[in-house]
């Protein structure tokens, strides 16, 4: 197979030091975003992981208010404004809530609805810790991209289907092809995150791919722990989150640090 100098094949973990940089004390704070009235329950469950698998000292879990009277007070839950039909709509509180954390994680579930769509775009607009966008976030605020999408603390994690929208969206010249080969979504990529500064992980042709500032490294999935399906549950995002909580300026080395096991 063909070697790019912008290509490096992960085939052990490149990045084991950034475990050397999480805390021994708990610190930093974190906000899981998602859910709406009907689905929440991967809310839950990677806060969850989370609180219990990393030293963060806050962590936060921001549902709508549609929800207020169905669960039980938790800890770290909060509630914010909700549509009509359950979800997120713009407010004061969650852009505030956001405002003040040191990484976002929009976990998704925020429902199909205009309002909520402005509500999220208006969110990436706006904040300015680094923040990860994880399952169908990246489907409802596509349409938006040209004004969030130059912004170099945004790590997006997402199928090849989801980056034809983005690619769409943003009118962008080359387009990603499912039943392409795989060195044809190496360049794509490879220059899509030269023209953007945002850092992506998807998946192709069996590997695990990340790309950030044009530079590309790809990882057998089989040598890691998770299958074409745990990819998109949350849990590697809830691991990336806390990387690049930890690892603020090393986007690219959090995403492949988070493919192995701790």
């Amino acid at each position: 197979m063909e070697n790019l100098a912008y290509w490096q094949k992960q085939t052990s973990p490149l990045f084991k030091d950034l475990e050397w940089n999480f805390p021994e004390q708990k610190s930093g704070s974190l906000v899981v975003l998602g859910g709406n009235s009907a689905s929440f329950a991967t809310e839950i469950k990677i806060s969850e992981f989370l609180i219990t698998s990393f030293p963060i000292k806050t962590l936060k879990t921001i549902l709508p208010d549609s929800l207020k009277s169905k669960l039980p007070p938790l800890i770290n839950l909060e509630f914010t404004p909700a549509t009509a039909s359950g979800s997120f709509k713009p407010s004061p509180e969650l852009t505030a809530t956001l405002a003040s954390s040191d990484l976002n994680l929009f976990l998704g579930d925020f429902s199909k609805n205009s309002e909520t769509a402005v509500a999220i775009s208006n969110l990436l607009k706006t904040v300015k810790a680094p923040t990860v966008l994880a399952r169908d976030t990246l489907d409802l605020v596509s349409p938006d991209a040209d004004a969030f999408i130059d912004n170099e603390n945004l790590i997006i994690l997402a199928s090849l289907a989801q980056l034809q929208k983005l690619f769409r969206a943003l009118y962008y010249p080359k387009m990603l092809l499912l039943s392409s080969p795989l060195l044809p979504v190496l360049e794509t990529l490879h220059k899509f995150t030269l023209s953007y500064p945002v850092s992506i992980l998807t998946f192709h042709d069996g590997k695990i791919i990340t790309a950030k500032n044009g530079k590309i490294i790809s990882t057998e999935l089989e040598k890691t722990e998770y299958s074409p399906i745990s990819l998109w549950d949350g849990r590697l995002a809830a691991k990336i989150s806390a990387f690049a909580l930890y690892n603020p300026k090393k986007p690219l080395e959090s995403l492949n640090a988070a493919l192995f096991k701790s």
